[in-house]
């Protein structure tokens, strides 16, 4: 391979600000929503598009469901670049019933409170990209019950998978 070819290294500065280039999109496409309609009908809407790209997400996790939790979890994980960094993940479960995840950071939320975003405004934009884990593990054959950010949590969303339906029924 030439020196042309080769893929280029992405920084963790580069990285972050990519996340900071979405979640400015994401606020300024819920202010404009929220322009037009009422905070419902704009987080509703916003999380219909963040679930349909988790939905494309999932299509890569979906060799693993409905049951498989574990393989799961490892491909998920394995799958987010410079997670410690940007998103702190404790992998607080892993069995045949479930996983669960508690983010501590994500770069999401961080951009959104340096733009001074607080509150409920900041539980709503969590809520509304935070539609995209539903999207994803739904897509992949898993059930999602996660937990986006609230007022008076600490860190950030905490994810929740069961095995799926027909995992159940089996």
């Amino acid at each position: 391979m030439s020196e042309t070819e080769k893929t280029p290294e992405i920084t963790l500065e580069q990285l972050s600000g990519a996340y900071t280039m979405r979640a400015k999109f994401y606020k300024h496409m819920f202010d404009v929503l929220r322009e037009t309609y009422d905070n419902d009908t704009a987080i509703d809407l916003m999380s219909k598009a963040t679930f349909r790209l988790g939905s494309e997400m999932g299509q890569k996790l979906k060799p693993h469901g409905p049951a498989n939790i574990e393989a799961l979890t490892e491909q998920f994980l394995q799958g987010i670049p410079c997670k410690d960094h940007l998103f702190a993940p404790e992998l607080r479960k892993c069995d045949k019933e479930g996983m669960e995840i508690q983010f501590h950071t994500c770069p999401l939320k961080t951009s959104w409170e340096a733009d001074g975003r607080e509150g409920d405004e900041l539980e709503m934009l969590c809520r509304a990209a935070g539609a995209i884990d539903a999207g994803m593990f739904g897509a992949a054959g898993f059930t999602f019950e996660g937990e986006t950010w609230k007022p008076g949590k600490t860190g950030c969303c905490r994810l929740i998978v069961k095995p799926g339906s027909e995992a159940a029924a089996s």
